[in-house]
């Protein structure tokens, strides 16, 4: 049995912004349905929103994301990622994790996804691996970016 694993992220209202600017940074397929094409009349305010979106990359990458309906009150804002002493201290619940295999390979999406990024920590060698950083993307989502290694074991 196969089983393969997507972040799903949630929006309000940007959710196809975000999409745009992940399959722009990672490349790939962008699949997006709005409430509209679902039999929402077209003239409700949400009928433009995302119910379904995802992007499907042949390197492996894959993200979904909607825009949650309605008014809903949004969550309360964690307090901002930071990393200090080699520890990462977050209010978050969740990080979008990326790894490549080469430092080449994980700087260059490094590059694109920092556009409008607040950099929590900025990528490079690390005691664990060849590259890690980590950033908190212009749609509010923290993205930890890093080179696997091969452990002994």
């Amino acid at each position: 049995m196969a089983i393969t694993t997507t972040p799903h992220l949630n929006f309000r209202g940007d959710a196809r912004a975000a999409l745009e600017f992940y399959r722009s940074a990672f490349g790939g397929h962008l699949t997006v349905v709005a409430y509209g094409d679902f039999g929402m009349p077209k003239e409700a305010p949400d009928a433009d929103k995302v119910v379904f979106g995802q992007v499907t990359a042949d390197n492996g990458f894959r993200i979904m994301a909607y825009d949650v309906p309605g008014q809903s009150p949004a969550a309360a804002p964690a307090a901002a990622t930071t990393r200090e002493h080699g520890m990462t201290l977050t209010g978050e619940r969740s990080f979008v994790s990326v790894r490549g295999e080469t430092a080449e390979e994980v700087s260059a999406l490094w590059d694109k996804l920092a556009d409008g990024a607040a950099i929590v920590e900025e990528f490079g060698p690390s005691q664990w691996a060849p590259g890690f950083g980590m950033l908190t993307d212009r749609f509010g989502v923290t993205w930890i970016l890093d080179v696997a290694v091969a452990y002994a074991g």
